[in-house]
This record gives C-alpha cells, sequence and structure tokens, in this order.
C-alpha cells in the first residue's frame, strides 16, 4: 500500500514531464494544495499556467472548472444566483463554479473590485453568502489565480486584502533554451499522436484521493521544526514590520501574521517533499520570497525609485540572522 508521500511525489514526477521548463511552479502547486491555501501566478501569457493546474487537476480526485475573468464578469457568475421557480413561487439557489474543488481564476487581475472580493470569503472562510443563506464549499478547496502583469492595459490591481488570502505567489518566467526545445518535442509528439488512438492525453500513474491529500495535511503537521527555525520565521516577520536601516523607508506594512502562518506551512511541506522529517533555515529562505513578496507593501518613494517588494525580501533575509 502506497502511503501518501509517495503518492504525491510520484505525481510531482509525472507533471514534470507534462509541464516542462517550470518546475517551481509545479512545486509551489502541490505545496498549496498539501497547505490547504490558494495560490497567485504572474507570468506573460504562454507560459503554462493554465495548463499546470489542469493537469494537476487530472491527478486528483475532484473536480475542476475554469474561470474567466472579464471586466464584464459579475459576482453571481462566480458564486451562483437565485433562480425563481415560478411553479411553486420560490427560489432554489443555483451553485456557481466556486463550489468545485479546483478552481482556475484565469487572468484574474481582468475583472473590476466587485468580481475580485466575490472570491474573498470563499479563500478565507470556505462559504459564500447569498442573501441571508450561508453556503459551505468543498471541503478540498483550492484557487489558483492567474494574473498578468500590472504594467499590461486592461487590468485591475487586486486588493491587499485579496492578496494577503493566497498562501504564497509565484512569479513565473520564461524558459531556457534546453526547456524550449523539449517543450517544442512535447507538443510535437501530443500533435502527431492526435491522429491516432493513442491521442487520448496521457494519463497520471496515480489518482489523489482526497483522503490522501488530507492525511498529508496531518503529516505536515508532524514534520520537525525546531525552536531556532521557529524564531527565525517570526523574526523575519516582525523585521518586515519595523525595518531597519533603507528599509524604513522602503516599507509601509509589513506582513500579518498570515505570513507568519504562511511561512511556517510553507517550510515544513517542502521539507515534506523533499523526504525530510525535519525543517531547515534553508527552507524558511526558499519559500519566503514567494510567501511575503505580495504581503509587503512599498512605500511611494520606493517605488517611485523603481525598488520591487522581491528586494525587500532579500533585504530581510540579508538582515535576520539565520539560525
Amino acid at each position: 500500500m502506497h502511503s501518501s508521500k509517495s503518492l504525491v511525489l510520484d505525481v510531482n514526477q509525472w507533471l514534470s514531464k507534462r509541464i516542462i521548463g517550470q518546475e517551481r511552479l509545479l512545486e509551489r502547486m502541490l505545496m498549496a494544495l498539501l497547505c490547504g491555501g490558494h495560490l497567485l501566478v504572474e507570468g506573460a501569457p504562454g507560459l503554462a499556467k493554465t495548463r499546470a493546474i489542469k493537469e494537476l487537476a487530472s491527478a486528483v480526485e475532484g473536480d475542476f472548472h475554469r474561470i474567466q475573468f472579464t471586466p464584464d464578469l459579475l459576482p453571481s457568475d462566480i458564486t451562483g444566483t437565485e433562480i425563481y421557480r415560478p411553479e411553486d413561487g420560490s427560489f432554489k439557489f443555483q451553485q456557481g463554479p466556486v463550489f468545485h474543488n479546483l478552481l482556475l481564476a484565469d487572468e484574474v487581475n481582468r475583472a473590476p473590485a466587485k468580481v475580485q472580493s466575490a472570491l474573498l470569503e470563499a479563500m478565507a472562510e470556505g462559504q459564500i453568502s447569498i442573501g441571508s443563506q450561508t453556503y459551505a464549499l468543498p471541503n478540498l478547496f483550492m484557487v489558483m489565480a492567474t494574473q498578468n502583469p500590472i504594467e499590461q492595459e486592461g487590468t485591475y490591481p487586486l486588493p491587499e486584502a485579496q492578496l494577503d488570502r493566497f498562501l504564497m505567489q509565484v512569479n513565473v518566467g520564461y524558459p531556457d533554451r534546453d526547456a524550449e526545445l523539449s517543450i517544442l518535442n512535447l507538443v510535437r509528439a501530443e500533435a502527431g499522436a492526435g491522429v491516432t488512438e493513442a491521442s487520448k492525453p496521457e494519463q497520471p500513474p496515480v489518482r489523489l484521493t482526497q483522503q490522501d491529500i488530507f492525511a498529508a495535511r496531518q503529516d505536515l503537521l508532524n514534520v520537525h521544526m525546531a525552536d531556532p527555525v521557529e524564531r527565525y520565521i517570526v523574526e523575519l516577520v516582525m523585521a518586515s514590520r519595523s525595518p531597519s536601516g533603507s528599509l524604513a523607508d522602503q516599507l509601509d506594512f509589513g506582513a500579518s501574521p498570515r505570513g507568519t502562518i504562511a511561512l511556517d506551512l510553507c517550510a515544513r511541506a517542502l521539507a515534506w517533499i523533499g523526504n525530510r522529517d525535519f525543517v531547515t533555515p534553508d527552507d524558511v529562505q526558499n519559500v519566503a520570497l514567494d510567501v511575503l513578496r505580495h504581503r509587503l507593501i512599498l512605500s511611494f518613494e520606493a517605488q517611485a525609485q523603481g525598488f520591487t517588494s522581491d528586494q525587500a525580501v532579500q533585504a530581510l533575509l540579508n538582515q535576520v540572522a539565520t539560525p
């Protein structure tokens, strides 16, 4: 009988063959699933963001839905709405796509604030409210939102309160030459198979049940974290709230307690995926950028000088002593 860890590692290995050149994104997707959090992915079009979550969904027991965010989208298009039944004069709630286990919010910053905030309660509370009624979402619920870089036209920046609901923000870059060549070969092979009986998409070797995922989440809590590593996480967050040196003029607000919790969970998940039963300071540093970059609010002066949140996180890592 396979353990939940071996199943997750098998899925991770299979995904790396289906999505080439985006190893960090794949790892972060699995970590978000294991931590019970949500993922924000930013990058230019065509970098396999949508394909990655679709491939993950094919390896997980549960239903998947994709929402294309547009400027004319309504909140009810996400949450669902009450339908009037003339035969008995009653209203019946018709569930929206948010009631799926895995939800892809594609180009989430293409929609205005009202629609973006429709995801807020769902992501934070695992429920939505329509009128006086509250409806619970599935126990397994993960949002992966993609967003185009803010400098592109026709986008609406996500509000800080919503950004803080995401466990991590992953910035996706272009693949290197070797990966680009492998992508060409993979797409050509898939296109060639399209005219044969073998055209069916390659199926994952295993399928993660929801029970496997919940068992893995319990395993994460058993990963040992020494007191110095725990204090290191807290000191990083505290340094973001009371910055010293040049950072004092560049940071207006630091990470919330959600940032502390996310650093703890993600460091544990990284150690767990790495087949270790303890967390090291390197694990914390490895996840710090993705956990903190969307939680730090830069001052106007810092933004005007081209200072980025990634630079701020790196400065924090340089300032706080590693245990």
